[in-house]
């Protein structure tokens, strides 16, 4: 009598799951406790070698939320100016930027802390609560609490990262206009290729952050060929 082989169930692939998107239910949760307004904040340009750090806060009316609302790098930026545009006409919004000055002088997270407690305290209504993007609080006047990816979990905060992003973004073209040849219009001060090149070869601007390493190293540079070319001048004129 013949026996039968068993054979295995061909195994399926799983379905890729819809990357999650942000949603109003824990300002909502907060609101129906009687936190009222809640706020959200984010920032952006913590990373470039020139620039500076942008925070936004905003307070969403909660029957008119725009929608589409996202974690900024997850949008292109054409969804981010128009989703820009819908959130400033239905929602209060702050806007505080830390400078390049602040950030050498504190370094870049006391700089980026600062200029999102700056952006809660300077809203048109005083919140109750606010939902920071990190993990870390911060001295805003009210109710914190901090989210680690909160950009991708709560709209309030996803709504202050597009904020602060486009905001940042159209003041890096404006430097770009202003120091042509860095191309500060295409990568917003960050470090890539292209930037280092530049910083390589015309130097540092006043918006390049003297206390971020390759910066600094280009300065060293360029200091040491200072000094080593007044000294050629001085040994010249000594006497033979």
């Amino acid at each position: 009598m013949a026996v039968k082989s068993k054979t295995k169930p061909a195994q399926r692939l799983p379905l890729k799951e819809p990357a999650p998107r942000p949603t109003f239910r824990r300002e909502r949760r907060a609101l129906n406790g009687g936190m009222f307004p809640v706020a959200g904040c984010d920032e952006a340009g913590r990373g470039p070698l020139a620039g500076p750090v942008v925070a936004a806060a905003v307070v969403l009316d909660p029957a008119r939320i725009p929608r589409g609302l996202n974690d900024s790098k997850k949008l292109c930026a054409e969804e981010r100016e128009e989703l820009y545009g819908k959130i400033c006409a239905s929602a209060h919004v702050s806007i505080c930027i830390g400078s390049t000055e602040r950030i050498d002088r504190d370094n870049i997270l006391r700089a980026s802390l600062w200029a999102l407690a700056r952006a809660v305290r300077t809203l048109p209504v005083r919140p109750k609560l606010v939902f920071v993007d990190g993990n870390m609080k911060i001295d805003c006047g009210c109710d914190c609490e901090a989210v680690v990816s909160g950009d991708a979990l709560i709209n309030s905060i996803a709504a202050a990262s597009i904020v602060a992003k486009v905001t940042r973004d159209r003041l890096m073209k404006r430097l770009g206009l202003q120091h042509p040849g860095y191309g500060f219009e295409r990568h917003m001060g960050y470090s890539v290729p292209e930037h280092v090149a530049a910083l390589q070869r015309l130097g540092p601007t006043i918006h390049h952050r003297r206390s971020f390493a390759p910066v600094a190293a280009r300065l060293a540079a360029l200091a040491a060929a200072a000094d080593a070319a007044v000294a050629e001048q001085l040994a010249a004129l000594l006497p033979l």
